[in-house]
């Protein structure tokens, strides 16, 4: 390999967050080899002998991990870069530092490293006093050390050096008359790349104006650090799309293009693939057949990552086959030798925001890895449980079928062609949503905007309109359903290794969508109209955000100006969007394939929901209660005058195997009460008299507290929250994340019709509610002994 002629072209790891693992870099090796790649740069920003304690040489265990990953680039026929950050502490004056940095480099070029990088990049500009007597600017501190090193590892043809002024957007005052740029061209040795990210950090697009603007004051072509698929600023989101935005005919003006991809390794398959594609159509000339296609370079790679995604992979790419496999999509690759794979550098292993153990065995590990910020939630079954039963119900429950007009996503099957493209256009690119997104976007955005045709008094409103919303709306609930389809065959698929990376994004769009579906679902017939007196349509979406990821970014702004991606536009959306606290939460620990819908209540759910309450009441009175003489009264106490007086504040959970939850809203306290009061009270001493001698004591005992659950809140409370919730959930559900949801759900409608704020009672002894509320954002707003009750009352705002 020549380096001084030679297009460096491949991959840079220099994201923030968990650095690959050694096996993960062995696959990306091979990949690249296949797609004819022929460049690695190691600069995990996180590996602390690369940055924080650059200082520190390896140990003999990291030195012999280093030289055999080392060997196994070059084998491939790979350039092997090694990049050192010294710029956060670094004394440029001081000779002790200078030899340390020296040592350390040594260090590496004796284990058989040819090339180098020195990253400047994401530091203060500011010097201590003995670098500002001893240089003119931080630019020529940082230039000498930079043109020492060079000469004390021999001139390598390959030497890149990483400026604090990295990108346009960063130079001060401009890129032509930046005087540390300027420095930069000008003292920094001939022979030495300089690197750099294009107008921004993450530049939507290169362009060769400015590529020639930049190469002419560093009087060099630069080398492109391409943040396009990076995705470290942003926990929610994942970019799954083509290399794009960037002409092979800007080659003429670049030292090389290296991509630094997604922190989770599995999602770069398609970045990395069309880069290849990229970088082999600028090889093989200008012709108008080898014009670079994106959509093209996507189709071929999706094809071949079709195979992948179906391979039966464990977590770190161990294949669960006998036989070892190349993990590469070609028979041109050579297979990786499995017996001799060292394990990561500093210790590191595979990437996973989820713990490392087969999702696919009859039981959990005894004592699962605790993922930092995760809940210490153990579910009570198994992620993929037999259909047809769920464990610790009574016989005869009613849940023993599958939900009518519902498909299972149970067993390991493979991703279709079309679940695949949902999954690269859901994820797509920083600056570009895929065709699936846009068209979530555009639909929930005009099914918001026009949710007056079906509101409550949407007599007036033209029928051919009408139909129109509901077609739109059947086509939105068709594509919410798919991706919670998508969501089950991703964890319930062959290749754990692709679970373990993308099934925090999954979950978190999976999540979006039912919240999204139920919302759209909730709109027809329900949302108030323009005569109410508590809200109207027109000021429901007042509350409602007003402005899209689109909106805001622009051609010219960095991509994390708005986060999340579509599960943060879908968000932003709905009316309770600007709070984050109901949407950012950890994935569960043990990801399940079951498949969850949440929809508005029908009165046919009711004896589905009095048979479900009925069985959590058992539960907690061991078996013992009221239930077999009047199977109703805990159904009518606890159920009854809401889906009574107002169901369509009433929101469903359910599963495969039918209901399996239950979140029921009261809009206006005040007057809930008095109706209660009017009609329901009467309506239960008629059902429930008493029989003289024979009444059973638990059903009256169960008559006076609905009496008293009637009773009076202060007005200090009601002014502030008027409106009230009621959570139920069977306890051995397998995602706890979908109670959020489905509260989620009620907290959407209640504030789309005018209320401020819901709070709910939870008794001091149920820790585990108390728990998730607060986690919600409800705080304690009054105790049971301020009005002579025992509950304590949480409240939050809307």
């Amino acid at each position: 390999m020549e380096g001084e002629t030679q297009f460096l072209c491949g991959v840079v790891e220099g994201f923030y967050g968990r650095p690959w693992s050694m096996d993960q870099r062995k696959v990306l090796f091979q990949w690249m080899q296949c797609w004819g790649l022929n460049t690695y740069l190691y600069g995990p920003k996180d590996d602390l002998k690369h940055r924080l304690l650059w200082r520190e040489v390896y140990s003999p265990e990291e030195e012999a991990q280093l030289r055999t990953l080392i060997a196994e680039a070059q084998s491939r026929g790979l350039r092997f870069v090694y990049a050192l950050s010294p710029g956060q502490d670094i004394v440029f004056s001081s000779s002790c530092d200078l030899t340390l940095l020296k040592r350390k480099l040594r260090q590496v070029s004796d284990l058989g490293c040819q090339a180098f990088a020195i990253l400047f990049d994401d530091i203060d500009h500011s010097m201590c006093q003995a670098d500002s007597e001893a240089f003119s600017s931080f630019a020529h501190a940082q230039v000498t050390v930079t043109n020492e090193i060079y000469r004390f590892l021999g001139e390598p043809p390959v030497f890149l050096f990483c400026p604090t002024e990295y990108c346009g957007s960063l130079c001060s005052p401009s890129v032509s008359k930046s005087p540390y740029l300027q420095t930069v061209g000008e003292d920094l040795l001939p022979n030495i790349t300089v690197i750099w990210t294009g107008s921004k950090v993450i530049s939507r697009k290169l362009s060769v104006e400015c590529l020639a603007e930049v190469g002419s004051v560093l009087q060099r072509p630069p080398l492109i650090w391409d943040n396009l698929h990076a995705n470290d600023y942003d926990s929610r989101r994942l970019f799954l799309g083509p290399f794009k935005g960037r002409e092979p005919q800007l080659r003429s003006h670049l030292r090389g293009l290296l991509l630094n991809p997604n922190c989770e390794f599995e999602a770069n398959y398609i970045p990395l693939h069309t880069l290849g594609s990229w970088y082999r159509t600028g090889e093989e000339g200008k012709d108008d057949e080898c014009e670079y296609c994106p959509d093209k370079a996507l189709s071929a790679a999706l094809h071949d990552w079709m195979d992948e995604l179906n391979q039966p992979l464990q977590a770190g790419r161990q294949s669960t086959r006998g036989d070892q496999r190349s993990s590469a999509p070609s028979s041109r690759c050579k297979p990786a030798d499995a017996a001799d794979s060292p394990s990561a550098l500093r210790g590191t292993c595979a990437v996973a925001k989820l713990p490392v153990f087969p999702l696919n065995s009859s039981s959990p590990p005894p004592s699962p890895t605790k993922v930092k910020g995760e809940r210490s939630h153990q579910p009570n079954q198994l992620s993929h449980q037999t259909p047809g039963t769920r464990p610790g119900l009574p016989s005869g429950g009613g849940r023993g079928q599958k939900a009518p007009g519902r498909g299972s996503c149970s067993g390991k099957g493979l991703l279709s062609e079309s679940q695949v493209r949902l999954l690269v256009g859901l994820h797509f690119l920083p600056h570009e949503h895929g065709p699936a997104a846009q068209k979530l976007l555009q639909d929930l955005t005009w099914l918001k905007s026009n949710c007056h045709l079906v509101g409550t008094s949407n007599k007036k409103s033209p029928p051919q309109k009408v139909d129109e919303w509901r077609g739109r709306s059947s086509r939105f609930l068709s594509l919410c359903e798919d991706i919670a389809q998508l969501h089950c065959s991703v964890v319930g698929g062959a290749n754990r290794a692709v679970l373990y990376d993308l099934y925090p994004y999954v979950w978190d769009l999976r999540n979006m969508a039912l919240v999204a579906k139920a919302f759209i679902c909730w709109l027809d017939g329900r949302v108030l109209s323009d005569s109410s007196t508590l809200a109207s349509w027109r000021n429901c979406f007042h509350w409602c955000g007003k402005t899209t990821g689109a909106d805001l970014l622009g051609v010219d702004s960095e991509p994390w100006v708005f986060k999340g991606g579509v599960s943060g536009e879908v968000q932003m959306i709905l009316p309770v969007g600007n709070s984050s606290e109901l949407f950012t939460h950890p994935p569960p620990l043990f990801p399940t394939s079951r498949l969850y819908n949440i929809r508005p209540y029908h009165s046919k759910d009711k004896a589905e929901l009095y048979r479900m309450v009925r069985q959590l009441h058992l539960r907690t009175q061991g078996g013992q209660g009221s239930s077999a003489a009047h199977p109703d009264v805990v159904g009518d106490r606890c159920l009854g005058p809401c889906l009574a007086l107002c169901p369509e504040y009433s929101f469903v959970l359910e599963d495969e195997l039918g209901v399996c939850g239950c979140v029921l809203g009261v809009l206006d306290v005040r007057t809930f009460a008095k109706r209660c009061q009017a009609s329901w009270m009467p309506a239960m001493r008629d059902k429930y008299p008493p029989r003289g001698g024979n009444a059973h004591p638990n059903t009256q005992d169960l008559l006076q507290l609905m009496e008293e659950d009637q009773g009076e809140y202060p007005d200090s409370l009601l002014y502030h929250f008027p409106s009230q919730l009621r959570l139920d959930a069977l306890p051995e559900l397998v995602d706890i994340s979908v109670s959020r949801i489905l509260l989620t759900a009620l907290l959407t409608a209640l504030k789309a019709n005018g209320s401020q704020g819901v709070f709910c009672e939870v008794q001091p002894t149920d820790r585990q509610r108390l728990e998730f509320l607060t986690k919600l954002g409800f705080l304690e707003i009054l105790r049971g002994e301020a009005r002579s009750r025992e509950g304590v009352v949480l409240g939050r705002l809307l």
